[in-house]
């Protein structure tokens, strides 16, 4: 471990994958609770398809990839309430459409350097000092944000009517929960990918209430146990040189399966 983050590149995707574990696992909660878990996955599209445009037109980054997945967000989450169509239908629609628009964006031009496969699975070398400065900054906004307003999001989790009734804005609480669930999913990506970072929302919360009921102590595990997951995953990513970011899921889906059969055997209701 101590030799591993010696490298200056992998120390910045420790920091960086280890904050947005933590985010992603404690947003996590609330999304998989409300029944709103894959919005993860169709965000984690919607970046890629808008990272494969700015690089095509050599925009920066990051800095037109998180507008564009927090609109996406905010648009998702209105036809969500007021459409007929179901979220889950509408969140396979808008992520299909973009992962076709960004592969045709990247096919398109020809003689471009663009890498199709660190989009979709990650790639360390991704992880720049700009980024992770920014990526550094951005999680721990995100993490106050939560910490400061964990009684409201507990609230519209578990009771919305109530808490609409006490006077609370539900729309607009449910709304920051997704737009810090879009910077969450972009600034993973980057290192993990689209197609896995929606892991690190689904997974530890899942593997929490395999043995806790409680929001409190199911957000303190899924939290434990992102971290750990993501160490672990990219211990063995150095020293197997395998991808860092299946390598993290695998992890997940391990703990997570270890979870289930001691639920099963200690019979825990």
């Amino acid at each position: 471990m101590i030799e591993m983050l010696s490298y200056p590149f992998l120390l910045r995707a420790f920091i960086v994958g280890l904050l947005v574990s933590l985010t992603a696992a404690l947003l996590g909660v609330s999304l998989v609770l409300r029944r709103f878990s894959m919005i993860g996955d169709g965000l984690s599209h919607v970046g890629f398809g808008a990272l494969a445009i700015s690089s095509v037109l050599g925009f920066s980054p990051m800095g037109f990839t998180i507008p564009v997945v927090v609109v996406s967000a905010i648009i998702l989450l209105r036809i969500s309430d007021k459409s007929k169509i179901s979220s889950e239908s509408m969140i396979a629609l808008i992520s299909s459409s973009a992962l076709a628009i960004g592969v045709v964006a990247v096919s398109y031009v020809r003689g471009t350097n663009t890498d199709i496969n660190n989009f979709l699975f990650g790639s360390l070398l991704a992880v720049s000092k700009s980024d992770a400065l920014f990526s550094v900054i951005l999680s721990a906004l995100t993490l106050i944000c939560y910490i400061l307003l964990y009684p409201r999001l507990y609230a519209i989790t578990f009771d919305p009517a109530f808490a609409r009734s006490a006077g609370m804005h539900i729309e607009r609480y449910s709304l920051l929960l997704a737009v810090l669930s879009a910077l969450t999913v972009t600034l993973g990506m980057r290192m993990l990918g689209s197609l896995l970072i929606s892991a690190l929302i689904i997974f530890p919360p899942l593997s929490a209430m395999r043995v806790f009921k409680r929001y409190k102590s199911v957000c303190i595990a899924s939290a434990l146990i992102s971290v750990v997951a993501f160490i672990i995953g990219m211990y063995l990513s150095y020293a197997l040189g395998l991808p860092v970011g299946a390598s993290i899921v695998c992890v997940n889906l391990l703990i997570f399966l270890l979870l289930s059969f001691t639920r099963v055997v200690l019979k825990i209701e």
